[in-house]
């Protein structure tokens, strides 16, 4: 984890700078990813300001407080940050289950189909999504970003349902109404 602190209007003092890292230091046990964090405290006039700017994999993640303590406005900013970093691994957290369950529904889906068609009485299994309006190119970077075997989307054209698809050459394939 690589911290920076950065004092403006004020001279450096070692306390806030210990004090600052402590806190961001907190904010690790949440991930398991390298974290880079850069801090800047500032004072004008009576404006105690602390602003903390950390990249997680990629993602920024900004906060700025201004009070009239600097240790508050560094509590402050870390609440906002802490808040903002569990609302990030919720979202990445929903991501994984929503591609493990497609690739679930893919894979037991074939599997499926295949023992259906040797009964009588074929099983269907009925799932409901939303179409996201979206082009193609920005279906085919959600598809390869999601790492599904296809995408059900709205056009945003035709504003009609279309399915796109990762074939086996790994290039895209595309299912749209006549």
């Amino acid at each position: 984890m690589a911290i920076n602190v950065t004092f403006r209007h004020m001279e450096p003092v070692e306390s806030l700078k210990a004090y600052a890292i402590d806190k961001v230091s907190k904010i690790k046990k949440y991930m398991d990813a390298p974290l880079d964090a850069r801090i800047v405290l500032s004072v004008e006039k009576f404006r105690h300001e602390a602003d903390v700017n950390l990249s997680i994999n990629g993602t920024r993640i900004n906060g700025v407080e201004e009070t009239n303590d600097m240790y508050s406005s560094i509590d402050q900013v870390m609440d906002k940050i802490e808040k903002q970093v569990k609302r990030h691994l919720s979202k990445i957290k929903d991501h994984r289950k929503e591609s493990i369950k497609s690739e679930d529904l893919s894979i037991h889906g074939e599997e499926k189909e295949l023992n259906s068609f040797s009964n009588d009485n074929p099983v269907i299994d009925v799932i409901k999504m939303v179409a996201k309006p979206m082009d193609t190119e920005e279906a085919a970077m959600q598809l390869d970003r999601l790492k599904q075997v296809f995408l059900v989307f709205r056009n945003d054209t035709s504003n009609e349902i279309n399915v796109i698809y990762k074939r086996k050459d790994e290039n895209f394939g595309l299912i749209s109404p006549i």
